[in-house]
C-alpha cells in the first residue's frame, strides 16, 4: 500500500515519518496486545519515543523540545498507530498539556513541565468532561474559589484518561463567580498526590493500555501558581488545547484505519479460495480503496488543521481541526470494519489483531466530541445557520 507524502510534506518531515514508521515497526501490533493483555502500560514504547526526540517534537527547543508543532507531532502519532502500536496520551500530555503550559504559562511553569512532557519523564492528563455536561462544555460546574493567596477546587470529572500514571492533571474549571452563561474556563495543575484529589477507575469494555477515570476534586487546595494563564482569559486558552487534541485525534484515527486496512490489503493479495487471490475479486478489493481513499482525504484535511495551527491561525485552525477529527472517526470506524469483513473468520481471531479494534475505533468518532457536535460546529460556524440549542 503506498505511503508516498512527497507533494506535500518536506524532506524533514518525510525523514521524521521513515524513521517513527521504523520505531514503530519494531514494537508493532503484537507488543500493544502483549502490554493490554498483561495489564501494563507502554513504558518500553513511550521512552524510546522519547529518548529519540519524538515526543516533544512540538514543544519549544529552550525547554528541551523539538521546536516543531502539531504537524510534527501528528506525524508521531499516525505512524506508531499505523504500526499497530499508538501511545494514546501523546494527545494529552504534549499535545493538549504541553501546548497549553508553552503558549500560557508562566516562566517557572514551563521550566517545571515541558522538559519533563518533552523527554517522558514526566506526563500529564487532561480533566474537562463531567458526568451532566457531556459535550457541553458551557455547563462546566466544576469550581476554583480564592481563599487567600491559594485557590480551592471543587467538581467531578469522567473519562480522564491515564491518571494513574499522570504526575499531574490539567483540570478546566471555573471561578465561582462566573455567572450561568458564557464560559470562562480556567486551567489549574492538580498534582497526582494533591489531598482532595481521588480517582476512580471506570471499567471499560475498551481494551487499551490507557485506563479510564472518574475524578473527584473534594476542596483540592492549590497555591497561586497552579493556575496557568489568565483567568480571565475566556476560551482562548481552552482552545489552544483542544484544537491539537482533535488534530492528534484525527492522527490516532488514521493510523489506525491504515493499520486495519494494511492487515486487509495483505491478507486480500495472498487468501485464495476459487483461482485468484480474493483482492482481485471487485466485491472485496473497491470498499478497500475506498477505505484508502477516505484515510488520504482526512490526512489532507488534518495536514491543513496543523499547518493553520502552527501558523497561529487559531480560529482557521478550530474549523479544520474538527473537520479532520470529523473525518478521520468515519474513515478509521470505516477501515477497520472493512477489514474484519475481509477477513471474515480471521477478522475475529486474536491472531490478527483487528477485533478489539471494533470497539477502539468508536473512540474517533465520539472522544474528544462526537461528531454530532463537529456538524454542529460546521452548520453554526461555517454555514451560519442558527442554533437549536
Amino acid at each position: 500500500m503506498s505511503t508516498a507524502r512527497t507533494a506535500l510534506e518536506t524532506e524533514e518531515h518525510q525523514a521524521l515519518r521513515a524513521a517513527v514508521a521504523a520505531l514503530g515497526k519494531r514494537y508493532g501490533r503484537d507488543y500493544m496486545t502483549t502490554v493490554i493483555r498483561e495489564g501494563k502500560h507502554t513504558d518500553e514504547l513511550w521512552a524510546e519515543a522519547a529518548k529519540l526526540g519524538y515526543l516533544g517534537v512540538n514543544l519549544p527547543e529552550e525547554y528541551g523540545g523539538g521546536g516543531g508543532g502539531m504537524a510534527e507531532l501528528s506525524i508521531v502519532l499516525e505512524e506508531l498507530g499505523a504500526a499497530g502500536s499508538p501511545l494514546l496520551m501523546m494527545i494529552v500530555s504534549p499535545a493538549i498539556c504541553g501546548t497549553v503550559i508553552a503558549r500560557f504559562g508562566t516562566e517557572e511553569q514551563k521550566r517545571t513541565w515541558l522538559p519533563g512532557l518533552a523527554d517522558g519523564s514526566l506526563t500529564m492528563a487532561f480533566g474537562i468532561t463531567e458526568p451532566d455536561a457531556g459535550s457541553n462544555s458551557h455547563r462546566i460546574t466544576t469550581t476554583a474559589r480564592r481563599d487567600g493567596d491559594d485557590w480551592v477546587l471543587t467538581g467531578r470529572k469522567v473519562f480522564v484518561s491515564g491518571v494513574d500514571i499522570a504526575d499531574a492533571t490539567l483540570i478546566v474549571g471555573r471561578t465561582e463567580d462566573a455567572r450561568s452563561g458564557k464560559l470562562k474556563p480556567c486551567l489549574f495543575i492538580v498534582p497526582r498526590d494533591a489531598p482532595g484529589f481521588g480517582r476512580n477507575q471506570i471499567d471499560m469494555e475498551l481494551h487499551a493500555p490507557e485506563k479510564q477515570f472518574e475524578l473527584v476534586l473534594d476542596g483540592v487546595r492549590l497555591p497561586a501558581d497552579a493556575l496557568v494563564g489568565d483567568e480571565d482569559a475566556g476560551l482562548l486558552q481552552l482552545f489552544a488545547g483542544l484544537n491539537p487534541e482533535r488534530i492528534m485525534t484525527a492522527a490516532f484515527g488514521i493510523g489506525m484505519g491504515r493499520f486495519a486496512l494494511g492487515r486487509a490489503v495483505e491478507y486480500a493479495r495472498t487468501r485464495q479460495v476459487w483461482k485468484e487471490p480474493i483482492g482481485s475479486h471487485q466485491a472485496i478489493a473497491h470498499p478497500l480503496a475506498t477505505a484508502h481513499i477516505d484515510l488520504e482525504l482526512s490526512r489532507l484535511m488534518m495536514q491543513k488543521a496543523a499547518r493553520l495551527y502552527d501558523e497561529g491561525d487559531d480560529i482557521g485552525a478550530g474549523e479544520a481541526a474538527n473537520m479532520a477529527k470529523y473525518a478521520a472517526g468515519e474513515a478509521c470506524v470505516k477501515a477497520v470494519d472493512q477489514a474484519v469483513h475481509t477477513l471474515g473468520g480471521n477478522g475475529l481471531a486474536r491472531e490478527y489483531g483487528l477485533a478489539s479494534l471494533i470497539t477502539a475505533s468508536r473512540v474517533a468518532r465520539i472522544a474528544p466530541v462526537s461528531r454530532e457536535m463537529i456538524l454542529n460546529y460546521v452548520s453554526h460556524q461555517s454555514l451560519g445557520l442558527p442554533k437549536s440549542y
